[in-house]
């Protein structure tokens, strides 16, 4: 069977072939491929998993020497498992410059506190998120298109979505995306669930497994939580709330647990890949902005079993779908880009307010079918707030239509349906 290309291949194949990357460190959500990936991208590489407890006595045994004689390069799976073959590796590194080890893990706490304890600076850290929409676009064995978004963080806003003309949502390959974005609403990036042969009956079982191996195994690897009952309150609250500020006092009273508490669940949900905590923007001390994070569920499919939803997708997995996939371009590419949303005290909101060295990009997300003007009058003296220049304001809605958007007092503004920017 073909497997679905990676954007993160090329780059971690690249990395691991040069000296600073001889000891790479890959973390991710539990089935994202991480695996996968490495064990394709490394053939030479002995694959070790230490996810089986009686086997992980056996190789806590092995002395640096036994390693450079025996593993020389090797891929170590679920590594956090094994404290202790964070120092023998280290001493590897050290002693053996020929050995190359990549290690892989799906708790990014635990395994990165290793990695700070007994490899800082020797480590190369990278990062596997589910399937983005490009990639689900290019469908299995065909290679990924760069995304028009990744052109968009780095490059001339105007240039890059003027380039989005009317004519490109008629080209095949925005069928293709369309289609992409659409089950990923649906289902989520998770690869098993993109298999041709599997009914939907299947992928929703699938997610309820998931979902059970994930409270039985990574959290209680992560958070030693004896009872599971608040937890799983407080996820199905903090899922209902996806795309929305969060408020810990509400949800540790939904959960039954003290606020702190809460704090701390939402905490295990982000490091375990679950979540991201998009900050908010309130630089400015002389307006009344809000500080509260908005979470925003990284997996779709996931959100939609953890509320038992099978119905359409709604306004928050939109929202938070669309943040997943500038989360995913950001933070694989390693762009140097910043991710917030602003919020003042009489409501007024930017969904995401994206900035780079030279000035932000402002991001309205809508269900919406059809846009205008209006959907974009939170653009409107956003100048007079930020401390770098608006460079471009960006509605990204269902809409098939992309265009420029004109209306007094507007900065340069575009409409631009979801699909085309990500697929």
């Amino acid at each position: 069977m073909d497997l679905f290309s990676r954007r993160l291949s090329a780059g971690i194949t690249a990395l691991h072939g040069r000296p600073r990357g001889r000891l790479t460190v890959l973390s991710g959500a539990r089935q994202t491929g991480k695996s996968t990936l490495v064990r394709a991208a490394f053939p030479d590489h002995h694959y070790i998993d230490f996810d089986a407890p009686t086997e992980r006595a056996v190789w806590a045994r092995l002395t640096p020497a036994d390693w450079i004689a025996r593993h020389p390069r090797a891929i170590l799976d679920e590594a956090q498992k094994l404290p202790e073959v964070f120092d023998t590796i280290k001493a590897v590194y050290d002693r053996a410059p020929h050995s190359r080890y990549v290690l892989l893990g799906s708790s990014q706490i635990l395994l990165l506190d290793r990695v700070r304890e007994s490899l800082a600076g020797r480590a190369a850290l990278r990062e596997l998120f589910a399937f983005s929409v490009a990639e689900l676009a290019a469908g299995p064995g065909a290679p990924v298109r760069t995304p028009p978004v990744e052109e968009l963080l780095v490059g001339d806003p105007a240039e890059v979505l003027d380039g989005i003309a009317p004519e490109r949502a008629l080209n095949p390959r925005a069928a293709s995306a369309t289609g992409a974005w659409e089950r990923f609403l649906r289902w989520g990036g998770m690869p098993a669930l993109h298999a041709e042969d599997w009914t939907d009956g299947d992928r929703w079982e699938w997610l309820q497994d998931y979902q059970s191996a994930y409270l039985q195994r990574d959290l209680r690897d992560l958070a030693r939580i004896d009872r599971l009952e608040p937890f799983v309150r407080a996820m199905q609250a903090a899922a209902l709330r996806s795309s929305q500020p969060i408020n810990f006092s509400e949800l540790a009273r939904l959960a039954g647990v003290a606020p702190q508490t809460a704090r701390q669940f939402v905490y295990y949900l982000e490091v375990s890949y679950q979540v991201v905590m998009l900050p908010a923007w309130y630089r400015n001390a002389e307006k009344r902005l809000t500080k509260r994070p908005r979470v925003h569920f990284l997996d779709p499919g996931i959100r939609r079993c953890i509320l038992n939803r099978r119905g359409d997708p709604d306004g928050a997995d939109v929202e938070s779908g669309v943040v997943a996939e500038f989360v995913k371009c950001v933070r694989t590419n390693r762009l140097p880009v910043q991710l917030h949303h602003l919020r003042t005290h009489d409501q007024r909101e930017v969904d995401l307010l994206i900035e780079r060295d030279d000035g932000y990009i402002a991001v309205e997300i809508k269900q919406a079918q059809r846009v205008a003007s209006p959907d974009a009058r939170g653009f409107r003296g956003l100048d007079a707030i930020l401390d770098k220049p608006l460079l471009a304001g960006l509605v990204l809605s269902h809409d098939t239509a992309p265009r420029r958007l004109e209306a007094d007092g507007l900065p340069p503004t575009w409409a631009i349906p979801i699909p085309l920017l990500f697929g």
